[in-house]
C-alpha cells in the first residue's frame, strides 16, 4: 500500500546539551536521512520541523532541528518517530518502500486464484531481502525475495505476485 508518510527512524536520545539529537534510522544509510530538509512527527504529517543539520556518527545521525535549542527541548522528542513525504524521498517510478510492502497479498503466479497470503514483514540477510508471509491459517513462510521467485510487485494495487521454490508452503496450509 502507498503511504504518503513512511517512517524515518526513532529519536532515542540526546547528544550535547544545544539541542542535537540522537536518531536510529530505519533506511539503507545516513546518506538518504541527509537529503531531507523537513521531518514529521506524526504519521499524518500534520508536525512538521524543518532539519538544520543531520550527520552520521557510529550507526546513527545526529539530528538538529529547528526550534530544538536545549537539551530539555531535545529530551522531550526522545521515543518520537520521524517520518517522511514520499514524494520528497525522489523514488524513480514502480519503486517502493520496504514498509510499503507490509500488508500486500500474494498471489501465486501459475494460479492467480490462488493466495499464498500477505508479506507481514521483510529482512536482509546480507545476500538477499527475505519476505516473511503470513498465510492464510496464520502460518509464516520465509521467502528469498529474487527475481527467480519474486516477479512482480506492486504496492499501489497490494499485490504480489510469486513463484515459490519447491516445497517452502509444505505443510502451510
Amino acid at each position: 500500500m502507498i503511504k504518503q508518510y513512511l517512517e524515518l527512524g526513532q529519536i532515542v536520545g540526546t547528544h550535547g546539551v544545544r539541542g542535537e539529537m540522537k536518531l536510529d534510522y530505519w533506511c539503507d544509510s545516513p546518506a538518504f536521512v541527509q537529503q531531507f530538509a523537513t521531518v514529521f512527527l506524526d504519521p499524518e504529517g500534520n508536525r512538521c520541523a524543518d532539519v538544520l543539520s543531520a550527520r552520521p556518527h557510529k550507526n546513527q545521525v545526529l539530528l538538529t532541528l529547528k526550534g530544538i535549542d536545549s537539551i530539555e527541548k531535545a529530551e522531550a522528542l526522545r521515543s518520537t518517530v520521524l517520518y517522511i513525504r514520499r514524494e520528497d524521498a525522489g523514488l524513480a517510478d514502480g519503486a517502493w518502500f520496504i514498509a510499503e510492502l507490509i500488508g500486500c497479498t500474494v498471489y501465486d503466479a501459475d494460479d492467480p486464484e490462488k493466495i499464498w497470503g500477505e508479506i507481514a514483514d521483510v529482512y536482509n540477510t546480507g545476500a538477499n531481502d527475505i519476505w516473511v508471509i503470513r498465510t492464510p491459517v496464520g502460518r509464516e513462510v520465509h521467502i528469498p525475495a529474487i527475481k527467480e521467485v519474486v516477479l512482480s510487485a506492486d504496492v499501489a494495487a497490494n499485490r504480489a505476485v510469486i513463484r515459490p521454490l519447491k516445497g517452502l508452503f509444505d505443510d502451510a496450509d
